[in-house]
């Protein structure tokens, strides 16, 4: 899994630009060949964090990607901590990120989409690019769509769980409190938008990686292409 992962931001190693230069002098990857190393890194990539992220505590178990209780119910969750609720507030927490879990392999054929429909040109923009290009590329291209992808099954995940009713328990119990500020969050745009921001955080971390660690070519072409 480890050396999957690494893959994720291959398409970006030092030597691939001087590769493109040097190919055809060399008799080593031309152009056409190191741009299909670089998608298939990023299919391979993508794949690897789809998977990460969707499976049991993908989210929950990573401190980096936990959904936390939305800041505008931070005071909530302290209150209602006090007064004997904390066990539903946890609930409530852990809730939100199997809601995540559960559609983030939407995002699998989002990217591959993604992925197949990108230039040549778009290619050879993103190896030469920065240290999250990539992710960058994908944040615009995909964004919207995983979205809506992403939106209906955490809707109906919260509701399946009971976490939408629990959380209009918690805000009830909290709205009764004497001199209690006023507080609403739109659930659902929460753990969708966080689910996003997770994953694309997981794919933006393994393609700065690979800048200073090199490593697992798991293909031949990869090997080829990444190899120079």
């Amino acid at each position: 899994m480890k050396k999957l992962i690494i893959i994720t931001a291959a398409f970006l190693c030092a030597g691939v630009i001087a590769a493109t230069a040097r190919g055809q002098a060399e008799g080593g990857p031309g152009e056409g060949m190191i741009v299909s190393g670089f998608k298939q890194a990023l299919t391979i990539g993508t794949e690897t964090a789809v998977k990460m992220v969707s499976q049991t505590d993908g989210y929950f178990g990573n401190q980096l990607i936990k959904i936390l209780m939305p800041e505008k119910m931070k005071i909530v969750a302290d209150m209602l901590g006090k007064v004997g609720m904390q066990k539903q507030v946890d609930d409530f927490v852990l809730s939100m990120n199997r809601a995540a879990e559960k559609a983030a392999p939407k995002a699998a054929s989002i990217f591959a989409d993604a992925i197949t429909s990108m230039s040549f040109d778009d290619a050879k923009g993103l190896l030469a690019g920065g240290d999250t290009a990539a992710t960058d590329f994908f944040k615009t291209k995909t964004s919207a769509k995983i979205y809506d992808a992403f939106k209906p099954i955490i809707s109906a995940s919260l509701s399946e769980t009971g976490s939408t009713a629990l959380y209009n328990a918690i805000m009830s119990k909290f709205n009764a409190i004497p001199l209690a500020p006023k507080v609403s969050v739109d659930l659902e745009d929460y753990v969708t938008t966080k689910a996003m921001d997770g994953l694309f955080l997981m794919i933006g971390q393994e393609e700065k990686k690979i800048r200073t660690q090199p490593a697992a070519r798991v293909t031949d072409l990869l090997k080829t292409v990444f190899g120079k």
